[in-house]
């Protein structure tokens, strides 16, 4: 339902800070986004994803290891975003809502993925685990990408599966390799470590801690007030958020798994 609030909150003339995952699908997305452009030219209305720890100093500084060149050339990325929920009569996996790990937990490994990597990756192969009482329902993905200029990238999510708890990232290059830990709430614990080939053998470690305070969401909040009042910058938009659902389309693709975004009784083409 995200879209379909946000198109009627731009027409009331709101502002919008909207809930990831953007939409439903690419398609939806795109026209979300064809009206925030609109939008924006017409009144200067604000659309952004809530991806909070996208406005965190850990997200930044990730980002600025990996596009400064400390880890040498870029070769690879992981994302993972997973956690239990067992009670599946959650609002998330139900398909009418566009359910599925890959949308609530996927997202953040495909936008964590997109920023290390620098790019907009494609989707070479996707695995799933699907509900017994809903196959169109994922419970459990893992998807192998493929970045310009040959870097490769793997993500996955995870709401029910032998991976009960893991929410990190990792970027490997031609020198270094960074691994952090909990990117996604760093405001409650997380651990940003480089590793590096030492001269004569071995390897240096070096562990980084960033201020925990502001919280993501603190941060986010003041970002979206600075894009509102200000004309600050954007760092979800709207089209970003296109991108970012189109990769989500093509895991569930990749998958086999229709894409999300049908109605009771008549799902979207895959």
């Amino acid at each position: 339902m995200h879209a379909e609030w946000t198109l009627k909150a731009l027409e009331a003339g709101k502002h919008v800070l909207c809930e990831k995952p953007f939409a439903a699908n690419r398609a939806e997305a795109e026209r979300v986004a064809d009206a925030a452009d609109a939008a924006f030219e017409r009144s200067g209305l604000v659309v952004t994803e809530a991806f909070h720890y996208r406005h965190h100093s850990l997200a930044e500084r990730m980002r600025a290891i990996v596009a400064g060149g400390e880890l040498g050339k870029l070769r690879h990325v992981e994302a993972e975003v997973c956690f239990p929920l067992p009670r599946l009569s959650d609002i998330r996996y139900d398909y009418a809502l566009a359910g599925g790990a890959t949308m609530d937990a996927g997202c953040y490994a495909v936008h964590v993925a997109r920023l290390l990597g620098n790019g907009d990756p494609a989707v070479n192969s996707a695995r799933m685990l699907t509900l017994r009482k809903d196959p169109r329902i994922d419970r459990a993905m893992s998807a192998e990408l493929e970045f310009p200029d040959g870097v490769t990238g793997r993500v996955r999510a995870s709401m029910w599966s032998r991976h009960v708890l893991s929410i990190r990232a990792r970027a490997v290059g031609s020198g270094g390799e960074l691994s952090v830990t909990n990117f996604l709430m760093p405001q409650l614990y997380h651990r940003l470590t480089i590793r590096a080939p030492r001269d004569g053998g071995g390897r240096t470690v070096r562990h980084e801690r960033v201020p925990r305070n502001p919280s993501s969401y603190a941060c986010q909040l003041e970002a979206f007030a600075a894009a509102v009042l200000d004309g600050g910058p954007v760092l979800t938009s709207a089209r970003d958020a296109v991108t970012n659902m189109g990769v989500l389309d093509s895991i569930y693709r990749a998958s086999g798994l229709p894409l999300r975004g049908g109605t009771k009784g008549q799902a979207p083409a895959r």
